[in-house]
């Protein structure tokens, strides 16, 4: 079927789609005038969230934000909001509210209750797209009574999203107040600890101390380390001592002197051996006078080595000793260190009781604060006004509706009538049907073009034989 044959059909079967039309207007006018009125009050708040708590300064991730405006919906239509309307407008107490709830549920349950699933079913949330505004709309008979309730709902949820910030505030406040007062005991324990450590052993600084025994440590081990080399070179030269190329022996004016008198003797006696006899009294003089300067020289050398050992002997003895006021130091500063590592152990524990008891004690504040704030992230930003115009029926609507409607049923049904009984009202039907080619048309007492300037131009353009 294509489009001409469409508009052939609807042209013959117009009676049905007219009536069709018809009665379809008809009946939705009549509808909307027998239907009773429903109105609808809108009212629209405003979830002024930034992300910022204005208390404590922490941000909210960005992410979490269309969950929180989900959240805040379900709030809205919670049943405690409800409750919270009935409440305001005393609702539970009218006696027209209270016999029509014993009529529909034989006394069972509570009024409140029962009210409360009555409201959210005429209520209706509608969030922006786009936005953070939610718009609160209730249905009923009367204006004025639709306009109240959805301005009590918006007032009551903005109240509800307050006492659901201050409630928890409060409660982590006490809380907060009693870990605040423990802290503050385990702080004062700590610094009593502490300062009845440095009364029993009396620090007034350890670090202080630390550092003079420290260097006086360093001191000694210097020392010890200078004594140790110089009783080493004294003993090396007390055994070089006995010898005669002893460095200090060659070091000595008086036993260079008396070796060089020594070898002048020993001249003279050897010349005075080849001129006279053993006997002779000049001979015995010089012989006499060398021995006595070879028992000067060894004496000499003999104290000299003795002096050299009493050196070495008298340094041995300073690196004992300095050796002896090393560990003695050693001891010391390891005792001083053990202390001062007991008194940092204190000291800590007093820091990390500090820092709990701040931490704390800031989070007291913040909570205090929190817990007093009477703040909301919403505000209503449109409170609803009596509708004049009833929001169910609205007849221009239902009118255009019923045309669609109407029409659509209209062409249905003239292509139902069609189906049912088929006839042929063109050439192209009938080479369909017949599945013969058409050589010509007549047409018997027809104008030689259509009437209607929509049926020329979707009408098939072929030859005419007449």
């Amino acid at each position: 079927m294509n489009f001409s044959q469409f508009l052939l059909i609807l042209r013959a079967r117009k009676k049905i789609f007219l009536w069709t039309l018809a009665l379809t207007l008809l009946l939705t006018v009549v509808v909307s005038l027998v239907m009773p009125k429903t109105y609808k009050g809108v009212a629209s708040v405003l979830l002024n969230y930034k992300g910022v708590d204005p208390v404590t300064g922490m941000t909210m991730p960005g992410q979490l934000m269309p969950g929180y405006v989900a959240t805040q919906i379900d709030v809205l239509s919670s049943k405690n909001v409800a409750l919270r309307v009935i409440d305001r407008l005393q609702l539970a107490s009218n006696p027209v509210v209270i016999e029509q709830y014993r009529s529909d549920t034989n006394g069972k349950g509570t009024v409140r209750d029962w009210l409360a699933e009555l409201l959210l079913k005429k209520l209706d949330i509608t969030p922006s797209r786009e936005s953070s505004v939610v718009e609160i709309s209730f249905k009923g008979s009367d204006p004025d009574f639709v306009a109240a309730v959805a301005n009590a709902f918006a007032e009551e949820y903005q109240k509800l999203t307050i006492q659901l910030k201050v409630e928890p505030a409060k409660k982590a406040a006490q809380y907060f107040n009693e870990q605040t007062k423990a802290q503050r005991d385990a702080l004062e324990a700590a610094q009593a600890r502490l300062s009845k450590y440095q009364q029993e052993h009396g620090i007034v600084s350890v670090d202080n101390r630390l550092d003079v025994e420290s260097n006086r440590l360093n001191d000694l081990s210097a020392q010890l380390v200078m004594a140790q080399g110089q009783a080493m070179e004294a003993a090396s030269r007390k055994r070089a001592a006995a010898g005669a190329d002893s460095p200090d022996v060659a070091n000595s004016p008086l036993i260079q002197n008396l070796r060089v008198s020594l070898s002048a003797a020993e001249s003279k006696l050897a010349e005075m051996g080849q001129r006279l006899d053993r006997n002779h009294p000049q001979y015995q003089s010089a012989k006499a006078e060398v021995e006595q300067l070879r028992a000067n020289l060894n004496a000499q050398l003999q104290a000299t080595s003795n002096s050299v050992g009493s050196n070495a002997s008298i340094l041995s003895q300073r690196e004992g000793a300095i050796r002896a006021a090393l560990s003695e130091q050693k001891a010391k500063v390891l005792e001083l260190n053990r202390t001062r590592d007991e008194l940092n152990v204190l000291q800590k524990d007093v820091e990390s009781a500090q820092r709990s008891f701040d931490a704390i004690s800031m989070r007291l504040s913040q909570t205090k604060m929190e817990g007093q704030a009477d703040q909301s992230d919403v505000a209503i930003l449109n409170p609803a006004v009596a509708p004049i115009d009833p929001w169910i029926p609205r007849l221009p609507l239902n009118v255009a509706l019923a045309i669609v409607v109407g029409g659509i049923l209209g062409v249905g049904f003239a292509l139902l009538a069609e189906m049912l009984d088929r006839r042929v009202r063109s050439a192209a039907d009938l080479s369909e049907l017949a599945q013969v080619p058409v050589l010509g048309s007549i047409h018997w007492g027809a104008p030689a073009r259509p009437r209607s300037k929509l049926a020329r131009v979707f009408a098939p353009r072929r030859p005419r034989l007449n």
